[in-house]
């Protein structure tokens, strides 16, 4: 697929001092679902900033469907649709009537079709004479991203889009994404939900310290990110992992009422299996047994540490 965005050796430094991008260089293809993923302050709400013409960047390119986004920022920005983090919306405007602001914002005639097409898709159409500061904190979302699909962008940019949002329009949220991909919208997304970005996205980028570690295919990323722990309460303590568990390489706790094993989500064998049979035969009885994934935090350790 041909690129929308093309980034090409960009950096930006606040004039207070901090370096927030460092010679990031990416391509993002048109159609595609793109997680950008990093801890708070590693640089990916600046980077969307920049693209979208919020921020000046420092150094470098960015090309919006080969619009240089400083010299052609009017072309650029009407390709655009971007759902900040931050809820700043109007709070004693009626619903339609801040979604149809936003449409006239960018020149486009007037199309009461498409804003109630907009309002029904993201379930805000029984609210449309709602004033916003009477809506939740999760509707007050949704409310931002029908201003920001009120012109029909061709990409749209959701920063944490899930942020305080609750499971069901959660759900619903991802449908509308999902949809609005199988029309061509080019789509990037911030989150520190690796299991949002496992669901949703084509590619997933690693963001720290301003520079962009790694973009990789999702599936590519999460064989490495996926592995799992298993943590087996005992039924009464141990001394030592009997030497025929050895193999396992399971870490027994301080006090031996639980024993840790490490494995790979993705490979074809996890070894569970073999291990709770070797335990029993090992005459070990198991009272519980919980799985847990690495954090996020841990994630970008691993990768941080990678790439030094």
């Amino acid at each position: 697929m041909p690129s929308i965005i093309s980034i090409k050796n960009l950096s930006k430094t606040f004039a207070s001092g901090p370096v927030a991008l460092r010679d990031v260089s990416l391509e993002i293809e048109e159609g595609e679902i793109l997680a950008l993923l990093g801890p708070n302050g590693a640089g990916k709400t600046t980077l969307i900033s920049v693209i979208c013409g919020l921020v000046q960047l420092s150094t470098g390119s960015v090309t919006v469907a080969g619009y240089d986004i400083g010299r052609d920022y009017r072309a650029t920005r009407s390709l655009i649709g971007l759902v900040p983090q931050d809820i700043t919306i109007e709070p004693f405007e009626t619903v339609i009537n801040t979604t149809r602001f936003s449409r006239g914002l960018f020149g486009k005639a007037p199309d009461e079709a498409h804003i109630e097409q907009v309002l029904r898709a993201l379930s805000l159409w029984d609210k449309r004479d709602a004033r916003c500061v009477e809506l939740s904190g999760g509707m007050k979302r949704r409310v931002l991203i029908a201003k920001a699909l009120s012109h029909e962008p061709r990409i749209l940019f959701l920063d944490e889009p899930t942020a305080g949002v609750d499971v069901s329009l959660r759900k619903d949220m991802w449908d509308m994404v999902r949809r609005l991909r199988e029309d061509g919208v080019t789509i990037i997304l911030t989150t520190h939900y690796i299991e949002e970005a496992e669901q949703m996205a084509d590619r997933i980028g690693v963001i720290h310290n301003g520079r962009l570690l790694l973009v990789e295919d999702t599936a590519t990323l999460m064989k490495r990110m996926g592995r799992k722990q298993l943590t087996l309460e005992l039924q009464a303590p141990i001394s030592e992992v009997p030497a025929s568990l050895k193999a396992y390489g399971l870490e027994l706790a301080a006090d031996g009422t639980s024993m840790l094993y490490e494995y790979d989500t993705q490979a074809e064998r996890t070894g569970i299996t073999r291990l709770l049979a070797d335990l029993v035969a090992a005459d070990i009885s198991v009272r519980d047994l919980n799985t847990s994934q690495s954090s996020l935090e841990q994630i970008f350790l691993t990768l941080v540490e990678e790439g030094s």
